[in-house]
Order: structure tokens, then sequence, then C-alpha cells
């Protein structure tokens, strides 16, 4: 049987270790330009898969009244270490949940909580490792209120994403020194192909992540899913959702950003 990634315990570290005040203030800017033109203050916010807890975070601290999901209970345990660089404020507004957006009984008690949907659903690179994207997005879409904002961010499509694919899943097959011997050859690879496609530093990280952390959860991250942008603004229009807009992957592998309304 195929194991998954524990994302829970990259991100704990990830948080434990690599996160200072000026990765936070990164996420910060990154999440303010996602959600720009859209009002959080007294909205209620979704966070799928909310990982290391920095956007639930962001929301709170700008906010709105936010319910976060994930999978791993460790997650929990993560955004209790990065609570720690924002006002308790923000930690007090969150109402945590563990569970999958793949449950039925899960996206009841989500749909319970909110009434008639939520403001904002947001999910940034996660429904593609929930073994099934096709419907995690459609879950994410029935929880929004009309005239609602979903917030996505899916890997693109590329010709090495079935290679990558098979990567993934070896990975977590392999006992730990396997890991983190694949981990340590991948290190090379990935430094070289971002820099000759970026141009610049892969060491200087976007929306605060850290280049190590990033890479074990790109090695590792099983399940693993993708979709061209054109596939996934189709995905969109078949759950009642119109297009706001889209930012391209920085590199050809890398994550697409969508921002959806839902239509009346």
């Amino acid at each position: 049987m195929i194991e998954v990634f524990d994302f829970g315990s990259n991100w704990k570290h990830y948080s434990a270790r690599a996160l200072t005040t000026s990765r936070v203030e990164g996420a910060r800017e990154a999440f303010c330009e996602l959600t720009l033109g859209i009002e959080l203050k007294s909205r209620s916010f979704l966070d799928v898969g909310f990982g290391q807890g920095l956007t639930a975070l962001c929301a709170a601290d700008a906010g709105a009244a936010v319910c976060c999901l994930d999978v791993n209970p460790r997650c929990a345990e993560a955004l209790e270490l990065t609570s720690q660089f924002f006002p308790p404020e923000a930690k007090e507004k969150l109402n945590l949940i563990v569970g999958s957006i793949l449950s039925s009984s899960d996206v009841r008690q989500l749909r319970k909580k909110s009434g008639s949907g939520y403001d904002v659903v947001h999910s940034w690179g996660v429904l593609h490792h929930t073994g099934d994207l096709q419907q995690a997005f459609a879950n994410c879409a029935d929880l929004v209120k009309p005239g609602g904002q979903l917030i996505v961010a899916i890997y693109n499509r590329h010709w090495s994403s079935p290679l990558w694919e098979r990567i993934k899943r070896l990975y977590c097959r392999l006992p730990r020194i396997g890991q983190k011997t694949m981990i340590w050859l991948f290190v090379p690879v990935i430094y070289l192909a971002k820099l000759l496609v970026t141009r610049r530093n892969p060491l200087e990280k976007e929306r605060g992540m850290d280049f190590l952390v990033d890479i074990v959860d790109w090695v590792g991250g099983y399940p693993y899913e993708y979709a061209a942008i054109a596939e996934v603004l189709d995905l969109g229009a078949k759950n009642g959702l119109q297009t706001l807009r889209v930012t391209r992957a920085g590199v050809p592998t890398g994550c697409n950003e969508f921002v959806f309304t839902k239509l009346a």
C-alpha cells in the first residue's frame, strides 16, 4: 500500500526552525496581493489545508472570522508555533477542524458552521494533494457563498509531471534514510533548474517559504495531480464559478493561482 507524504511534520519543522519575522512579512505581502480587491474584514473565511497556518492567521489578522481545515493533525501543532508571530487575537478568531475536504461528513460540518456558505474559500497548493482534485475542487466551490470568492493554486500540467508523480510515489515508499538521500540528490538539481528558469537566487523564496522545506514538500508531496490553466478554468465553469483573475506559475511545474467568484 502506498503511503502519503506527511505534510504536517514538514510544516511543523518549518514553523519551529525556519519561520522568521521577515518570512511572516513576506507571506503577509503575498496574501495581500492574492486577495487584492477582496474584502476580508467581518467576512467568513475558510482555509482548506491550512498547513503551517500563515494564511489563516493573516486572514484573521485582517478581520475575517476564519475556519481552518486540514487532514493532518500535526498542522495544528505547526499553526500553534506560527501564531507566536501574530497578535493573540488573531489566533482567537480561528476555528480549527481536523478533517478532509473529500469527507462528506466533514463538508457537511463545514456547511453547517457557515450557514449559506463562506464569503471566501482559500486553498493554496492543497487540492492536488488530496487524491481527487476534481471532487475536492467541487466541494470547495460548493462551500462558497453566492457572490463569494474561491482562491486556489494548482500545479501546472507539464511534460515532466508524470515523471514527478513517480518520483513522489517512490519517495513515500522508501525508508527514512532513502528519503533523506533523495532530498540531498535533488537539492542541487532543483537549485540549478530554478536559477536557470527564474534568473534569481532560489534561496530567496516568495510567500515566506523556505528552500529546503519546499524541496522536501516537492519531492515527497504525494498524492500528486496537476492541471493546465484551461482545465482549471473549465472546472470552475462547471461548478458555477466565474474567473476573476489568473496568475501563472513562475516555473513550469509550479502552482498557477486562480481567483473565482461564485455566481448567484
